[in-house]
């Protein structure tokens, strides 16, 4: 059979902003990349389209979708931009008699809410083993409504099997076909300069309860991919794709210290000569393991620090000492690592007055070199959605129209008396804050680029001339108080 998957173009809906979104947002879609793989291993001719990775509207999408003339259709889509999944879909059910399929992260929390009819099936959490029955069953002209993990319509009546049984043998897991990707429109800014990139994941499944994010797709049993065949990965994506740089997906990189370490010490023996980054606990490094990390290629890390003040981080169960950031924000200073400190506002609790604890801290904190500041998104699927949706913590879930459901420019909740709007105008002028220190200029400028240097500072000219600088103090401009 043919089968097409594609993945549409959607940072267009972030508008101004949408610049950083396309330098966060390129990365290769390697969820379709596995089931391509998979598919392939069967015998299917599999072509991927990547319509944010090559710039293609609907219209262009729907076109060289046509010119394939698929046998099925396989989409995702996650929850800010999963109406434009559904868009692709209709226009494509109007060129198109095949069946549409769809999966991935906001169809496995919310089922039958968001199974609309231009889909006719859908896969729901890990389909390594419901994807290869379906084409398996489908090509014969089986019977696929029996199949677990699936949701189909029966006379219109939605009909589920049940949740996919995750898979425990990550080693039974096929490579990405990464070949059906245009390599070279992969490209991340780093401190080496622009690199070719691919994305890797050797674990799924996180242990943690962070309020804010879901576990519904990989869920909370950690499983684990042999370092061996890590490595071997790796090489291939080398040799074939010419990557030069790999983003570790793994939600805690250095979770299970000793995997981590074995992959390393696998990429000095075998001289990869590559660079990588990946996001982990500010608790969970050491300067073992920092060191053979970077002598394996480690060049960036992402801490998640989120708020200062003890009472929201209790809320939020980030269960992370706050002397940890500080700690590992030294170390990897010492190793002359990029270090993103990744911090949220308008979380339970959230005041003007806990903002700015955060930002004061970040201001004193000459050892944290780069910082960013989004805006809490109650996702479907999180213990943060609920607890708005029932009104609990002070907080007010203001729409379900998860079109709006972005961390950047957006906000969709009440937090105690901070309105969205207020959100909004908190986090633009935090930024600004944040980036008046000289220290981060260059690490922002490497990873953002010069347009995204210039949209910053963009924001510090708008946020003074409106007057409203509550959160940048006149120290950080220079002022002189007089007593």
């Amino acid at each position: 059979m043919k089968i097409a998957l594609l993945y549409p173009l959607w940072t267009e809906e972030y508008g101004k902003i949408s610049h950083f979104a396309k330098k966060a947002g390129k990365w290769p879609p390697l969820n379709l990349a596995y089931l391509a793989a998979i598919a392939e291993k069967q015998g299917h001719e599999v072509i991927i389209i990547d319509g944010e990775a090559e710039g293609l509207s609907i219209e262009e999408i729907v076109k060289q979708t046509k010119e394939f003339n698929p046998d099925i259709i396989g989409c995702t889509g996650t929850t800010p931009f999963y109406h434009i999944v559904v868009e692709m879909a209709n226009a494509l059910k109007k060129e198109l008699n095949v069946p549409i399929v769809i999966g991935g992260p906001h169809i496995t929390v919310l089922k039958g809410e968001v199974f609309e009819d231009c889909f006719d099936y859908a896969f729901i959490g890990e389909g390594d083993n419901s994807w290869p029955e379906f084409l398996e069953k489908y090509e014969k002209k089986e019977d696929v409504t029996k199949i677990r993990g699936m949701m189909h319509r029966d006379n219109g009546e939605i009909k589920f099997t049940g949740q996919a049984f995750p898979i425990h043998d990550m080693d039974s897991v096929p490579s990405p076909a990464r070949h059906l990707l245009k390599a070279d429109k992969y490209n991340l800014g780093t401190s080496k300069g622009m690199q070719k990139f691919t994305t890797i994941m050797t674990v799924r499944g996180c242990p943690f309860k962070c309020i804010f994010c879901s576990t519904k797709v990989f869920g909370n049993d950690t499983r684990m991919k042999n370092p061996e065949l890590v490595i071997e990965e790796m090489k291939e994506c080398i040799e074939k794709q010419g990557v030069e740089h790999f983003m570790f997906l793994d939600d805690t990189l250095t979770m299970n210290r000793e995997h981590m370490m074995k992959i390393c010490e696998l990429m000095i023996k075998e001289n990869l000569g590559v660079t990588f980054e990946g996001s982990t606990r500010a608790n969970l490094i050491d300067e073992e393991l920092i060191k053979i990390m970077v002598d394996a290629g480690l060049i960036r890390l992402s801490f998640g620090l989120e708020s200062v003040d003890e009472t929201i981080r209790t809320t939020m169960k980030k269960m992370v000492p706050l002397e940890s950031y500080i700690t590992a924000n030294k170390l990897t200073n010492k190793y002359d690592i990029e270090t993103l400190n990744s911090c949220m506002i308008g979380l339970p609790g959230e005041t003007r007055e806990t903002v700015k604890k955060t930002l004061k801290f970040l201001r004193e904190s000459k050892d944290i070199k780069q910082a960013n500041i989004s805006i809490a998104v109650p996702y479907p699927g999180t213990e943060l959605f609920e607890m708005a949706k029932k009104g609990e913590n002070g907080l007010k879930l203001e729409t379900e129209d998860f079109s709006n459901y972005r961390r950047y420019n957006a906000a969709v909740m009440t937090v105690g008396d901070l309105s969205p709007e207020d959100l909004v105008e908190i986090q633009n002028e935090a930024f600004a804050s944040i980036y008046l220190a000289p220290w981060r200029w260059k690490p922002m400028i490497n990873k953002s680029g010069k347009v995204g240097a210039l949209l910053t500072f963009n924001r510090l000219v708008k946020a003074l001339k409106k007057g409203d600088t509550e959160f940048i103090t006149n120290s950080q401009l220079g002022v002189v108080e007089k007593n």
